[in-house]
C-alpha cells in the first residue's frame, strides 16, 4: 500500500513494516452510514510488540478484535494500537453521522471510549472466525439502515466541508454554511457525531500537515500554516504539538529516519 488512504496513521513507513492495511467501500445503500471496511493483519515473527500511533477521524469505528465486535468512539487524543504475535482486526469505519443511527446512548458518551457493541447500540453481531465472517456478519447488521437519512447526510457533508474547506477556521464559518446559528450547529454536532465543529476543523488541518510531511516535500512552515487558515506558523506548530505530541519539525525528522 501506497501512501493513498493513510491519513491519519502516523509515520506510516514505520507501521508497514510491522503490519499490512487494506480497504474496501461500502456498499452504496449503506454509504450514508459507513465509509468502508479496513483490514490490518500482522505478523511479528519472533519481534517484540509494536505500537503504532494513530490520529483517528471525527467518526465511530466499530472493529471485530479479540472475538467481539468493539466499538471505539470519537478519539480526541492520539490512539495507540499494540500488535504483538499474529494476529488481524476488520473494522468498519462509520460517516462522521452515521453511528448515531444505531446508538443508544448519546454520542457524546462514546467520545474517547472503546466498548463492546451490544452496550452502545443494543445488540451486536455474531462472533466471527476469520475477516471475511466478519464482514459479512456486520453487513446482515447494517442491513436494516440501508437507504439514506437526510439528518445524517446533512451532518456528513457539513463536517466533509469542514474538513476539505481549507477557508473554514472556525465554527462561525460553518455555521453560516449551515445557515443556523452557532448554538445550532454545535447542538446538531453533539447529537449526531459527539465532537465540536471546531476540534473537526483543527484535527483536519493537523491531520493534512502530518500527511505533507510523510510525503517528504521540502516543508516551508509558514506557507503551510496560511495555506491550511492559521493565523500564523506558531498556532499550527502549538495545535501540531497538542494532538501528534511532537513538534512539525521533529516530526518530519521522525519520517525522514525511515
Amino acid at each position: 500500500m501506497g501512501l493513498r488512504g493513510t491519513r491519519g496513521i502516523l509515520d506510516p513507513m514505520r507501521g508497514f513494516e510491522h503490519f499490512s492495511l487494506s480497504r474496501e467501500p461500502a456498499p452504496a445503500d449503506l454509504g450514508n452510514v459507513i465509509e468502508g471496511f479496513w483490514l490490518v493483519r500482522w505478523d511479528l515473527g519472533g519481534r517484540p510488540s509494536f505500537e503504532q500511533e494513530v490520529l483517528p477521524y471525527p467518526c465511530v469505528n466499530v472493529a471485530f478484535e479479540d472475538g467481539r465486535f468493539m466499538v471505539h468512539g470519537p478519539c480526541t487524543s492520539r490512539f495507540v494500537a499494540r500488535l504483538s504475535g499474529a494476529g488481524w482486526v476488520l473494522g468498519a469505519k462509520f460517516t462522521p453521522a452515521g453511528f448515531a443511527r444505531l446508538a443508544r446512548v448519546q454520542m457524546r458518551a462514546l467520545v474517547d471510549r472503546v466498548l463492546p457493541l451490544e452496550e452502545a447500540a443494543g445488540r451486536a453481531p455474531r462472533p466471527a472466525d476469520d475477516p471475511a465472517s466478519a464482514r459479512a456478519a456486520m453487513l446482515d447488521y447494517l442491513a436494516p439502515l440501508a437507504g439514506g437519512d437526510a439528518d445524517v447526510a446533512r451532518v456528513n457533508a457539513l463536517v466533509d466541508r469542514a474538513q476539505d474547506d481549507r477557508s473554514i477556521s472556525r465554527a462561525d464559518d460553518l455555521a453560516r454554511i449551515a445557515r443556523v446559528s452557532v448554538r445550532s450547529l454545535h447542538r446538531l454536532f453533539e447529537q449526531f457525531v459527539g465532537v465540536s465543529p471546531k476540534w473537526i476543523v483543527r484535527r483536519a488541518r493537523v491531520q493534512e500537515a502530518a500527511d505533507r510531511i510523510v510525503c517528504g516535500a521540502r516543508v516551508d512552515w509558514a506557507a503551510i500554516a496560511q495555506d491550511l487558515g492559521y493565523h500564523d506558523q506558531a498556532h499550527l506548530i502549538r495545535d501540531f504539538r497538542a494532538q501528534i505530541g511532537s513538534t512539525p519539525a521533529a516530526y518530519a525528522r521522525r519520517c525522514a529516519s525511515r
